[in-house]
């Protein structure tokens, strides 16, 4: 006859409020790709989450490609941007209609020709 018994560990993980939507520059890969999660590690047997590992759970900037985790604490440019998630500033520019380039911004130049000598 054999038991078998599964222990192991399973993470719950949701968008933290006032920060939903935001998407933010990942400081390990630079791909704007991170978000604001709220991480609450269980420990879980039989599949079966049993007792918490945190009593409040940990709030993380997340990248989503990269998987790097960083506390939020040590974000505060991410912590300006609360509740301004979706939000875009929508400021004509002077002198022009709305989502014109500002005055004097005449796009990328083009690239010089090569000199030799």
């Amino acid at each position: 006859m054999c038991i078998v018994f599964t222990c192991g560990e399973h993470t719950f993980r949701r968008e933290v409020e006032g920060y939903q939507g935001l998407v933010c520059r990942c400081y390990n890969c630079g791909n704007y790709s991170a978000s604001v999660i709220k991480s609450n590690p269980w420990f879980t047997f039989c599949f079966i989450p049993v007792v918490p590992l945190s009593v409040k759970g940990y709030e993380e900037v997340t990248c989503r490609v990269c998987n790097f985790q960083q506390p939020l604490t040590h974000r505060p440019d991410v912590q300006a941007l609360r509740g301004q998630a979706g939000q875009m500033p929508m400021v004509p520019p002077p002198g022009g209609p709305p989502g014109a380039p500002p005055p004097g911004w005449g796009g990328p130049k083009p690239n010089a020709p090569m000199r030799y000598g």
